[in-house]
């Protein structure tokens, strides 16, 4: 990975619009928006499972990316925006898991969970090659019933926009894979093979929602 990416600003401005209930309807000018869930279990166990997962890169891993994962200072990361959430009622949603004290939170098996400021590098194959894919978490979504962390593209990316990979758990314990997102080509080259991109969105979707297991609903 190249040693400044933490350094790199994201390539799009709407930071944090795949939050917005109404992305499929008002998406931020000149993006394409998209939006796909499946069921991947029930229960507490379950979900309890797939927040870990989620949040330590193995949807991108089990899809056939490769994932390179960079260091990004402490002052830098402290300086991260996380927004806070709010219930139906309107009180602050406490962190389920998160550090309050700044530290580094492991999954099961030891592998550090995503962190808002952390950089990654992706490697997306387009045969016969390597497309890399740079990216920064811009937020991390972290409650009782709803995990996860969206990214953002940096320099370097094929597209500019944003992807939120969350699991959800509905009031009768069924326990969701979300996407949310919206792209367009990052240059004037890649707006040439735009169906090619389009395409490969589409299919990598898809592998994100079986990433977890489970039916496509």
């Amino acid at each position: 990975m190249n040693a400044d990416l933490w350094a790199r600003p994201v390539s799009y401005g709407a930071v944090g619009a795949t939050q917005a209930p109404d992305l499929l309807q008002y998406p931020p000018a000149g993006y394409r928006p998209i939006e796909r869930r499946a069921r991947i279990g029930h229960g507490d166990e379950r979900f309890a499972w797939a927040s870990a997962a989620v949040l330590s890169w193995v949807v991108q891993k089990n899809s056939g990316f490769r994932v390179e994962t960079g260091h990004t200072p402490d002052y830098v990361s402290e300086l991260t925006y996380t927004p806070v959430t709010f219930d139906a009622a309107g009180e602050p949603v406490v962190p389920s898991h998160t550090s309050a004290t700044g530290e580094t939170v492991f999954a099961p098996d030891g592998t550090a969970l995503i962190a808002p400021g952390d950089t990654v590098l992706l490697s997306i194959r387009f045969w016969p090659v390597w497309v890399k894919a740079p990216a920064r978490v811009v937020y991390v979504v972290d409650e009782p019933s709803r995990r996860g962390f969206a990214y953002g593209t940096l320099p370097g990316h094929p597209e500019d926009g944003e992807e939120a990979f969350l699991v959800e758990q509905t009031e009768d314990g069924a326990v969701w894979m979300v996407i949310r997102a919206f792209s367009r080509p990052a240059a004037w080259y890649w707006w040439l093979v735009a169906p090619v991109l389009r395409a490969t969105q589409w299919f990598y979707t898809r592998r994100y929602l079986r990433a977890l297991g489970g039916p496509l609903e």
